[in-house]
């Protein structure tokens, strides 16, 4: 899946062939919150394992989101980020605009994602705070990949 946003020049594919994995891995390992110090072979498997999305600018990319999902239920959305000499342009909104609108992933019942700062930006694609918070557990292990 190829598609040109509302700005011409940014394109989202779903084509793991494009991705730019070194990039991926050095923004998230160096420049995230949640994932410094992750492992280039972890994010490979991640990347393997999910429905992921490159967006890109006269070919290079600049953003990339992945989605973990069955497919028929339930996704959670992981990964998100421009890379910080394009932000500010709305890549980010265009960007999940064309996860939530991708073919796949329409029907489920459930679609979540983790954010410690963007909650504007989520909200406006419908994610709100759990109805029910108190029926979500997780192990969480925000320390791992600097073990």
């Amino acid at each position: 899946m190829i598609s040109t946003t509302n700005d011409s020049s940014f394109q989202v594919s779903t084509d793991r062939t494009r991705l730019d994995v070194p990039m991926i891995y050095r923004f998230l390992s160096e420049h995230s919150t949640w994932a410094i110090g992750i492992s280039l072979s972890v994010v490979e498997s991640s990347i393997e394992n999910s429905l992921c999305f490159g967006g890109y600018i006269d070919g290079r990319q600049i953003a990339f989101a992945r989605v973990v999902t069955d497919y028929a239920t339930i996704a959670h959305l992981e990964d998100v980020f421009v890379i910080p000499e394009f932000r500010g342009h709305g890549y980010a909104k265009q960007l999940i605009r064309m996860v939530i609108e991708h073919p796949s992933l329409q029907g489920l019942r459930r679609f979540t994602v983790n954010t410690t700062d963007a909650h504007s930006l989520f909200e406006r694609f419908g994610f709100c705070i759990p109805k029910r918070p108190d029926t979500i557990m997780e192990r969480f292990l925000p320390k791992l990949y600097l073990s």
